[in-house]
């Protein structure tokens, strides 16, 4: 399991743009020197972002990328689900059944019960963070993560 480089830019960049003081918000030549990624893939994340609704772009020589809502509005699972989609689909077990037409596991399968609860805790949590809960430092955000995962729990 693995959190790809896309969500991890992808979520750089949105707290970037949160933290710009400029009205006009930032080209991604400058996102790209700041962040230290080529400005071909922060082009092609914000393209992403774009068409998924969390930034807009203005052109010309005062453009830039701006939040289209404030940060406190803008979910992390739906940031997530938009750069990668979910770790857990529940068309997975029919695009992975090996050789055979159905999973062999499909009546009883503990991997899947496994996912789907894995999936469920991420869901649960990461559907409560906001792009304003990243904002923080590192022990604001982890303290922030640790209260919603307990929520999660009792849940």
């Amino acid at each position: 399991m693995k959190f790809s480089t896309q969500e991890e830019y992808g979520l750089r960049c949105l707290l970037r743009i949160c933290k710009s003081n400029s009205p006009n918000g930032l080209t991604i030549p400058e996102m790209s020197q700041i962040e230290g990624l080529s400005t071909a893939h922060v082009g092609k994340i914000l393209r992403i972002l774009r068409l998924g609704g969390f930034v807009e772009s203005t052109r010309g020589q005062t453009g830039g990328y701006k939040l289209t809502r404030p940060p406190a509005e803008i979910i992390i699972s739906d940031v997530l689900n938009v750069l990668g989609g979910k770790l857990f689909e529940s068309s997975f077990c029919d695009d992975h059944s090996g050789l055979e037409t159905i999973c062999t596991h499909t009546i009883d399968c503990s991997i899947r019960s496994l996912w789907k609860t894995v999936q469920t805790l991420l869901d649960g949590m990461l559907g409560k963070m906001t792009l304003h809960d990243l904002l923080g430092t590192e022990y604001e955000v982890k303290v922030i993560a640790g209260s919603l995962a307990e929520e999660v729990e009792k849940n």
